[in-house]
């Protein structure tokens, strides 16, 4: 055999060795993770302190009411109305969560379990209509019930999805039926 033949069967890989690179490497990952992360939470906190003029969100009357519809599903998240990335986190509304939602005739009771129930009156309720994305949330066309309400001087759409998508057309149009606008007010007089 020839010397170059040899030389090329000896090579094998060699150990690593080198375990503090290694784990140097490693918890400097896992720093930087770290990092973001908590410039994430710093971010969130940041948010719901500029939005801290939000008033406390309105609670459940006693006395609800017959429900005119009852839904299960999700709470996606709300926004400024109109701007679907400018997320609101003050007072728990950025908090996604399972929803519990009953439509009365005193308004709309919004029922999370593990986050911050609230209530929007009926005359706060300005508009329903099918969406399809909020806050960093996208679905397919129609898959989403956005509700727009009045809170304070602020208009907030609240996105919600139910478990039941085929629902979300029967929520628009009750919803919407409720809503008293300056042309209706004066023709029910």
């Amino acid at each position: 055999m020839t010397p170059l033949i040899l030389l090329a069967d000896e090579k094998k890989s060699a150990a690593v060795t080198d375990w503090s690179a290694r784990i140097g490497w490693l918890v400097g990952l896992a720093l930087f993770v770290a990092l973001v992360y908590w410039l994430m939470r710093e971010g969130w906190k940041w948010r719901g302190t500029l939005q801290g003029d939000l008033p406390e969100l309105p609670t459940a009357p006693d006395d609800l009411g017959e429900p005119r519809l009852t839904m299960s599903g999700r709470y996606h998240g709300s926004t400024t109305a109109g701007q679907w990335l400018d997320r609101i986190v003050a007072r728990g509304l950025g908090s996604r969560s399972r929803v519990e939602l009953t439509l009365t005739d005193a308004g709309l009771d919004v029922v999370r379990p593990g986050a911050t129930d609230f209530f929007i009156p009926a005359d706060a309720l300005r508009e329903a209509l099918l969406g399809k994305g909020i806050a960093g949330k996208v679905l397919t066309e129609g898959g989403l019930l956005v509700v727009t309400w009045q809170h304070g001087d602020r208009l907030i759409d609240s996105g919600f999805r139910s478990d039941q998508a085929a629902e979300h057309t029967e929520w628009v149009d009750a919803v919407n039926s409720m809503i008293k606008t300056p042309s209706t007010e004066g023709a029910e007089r």
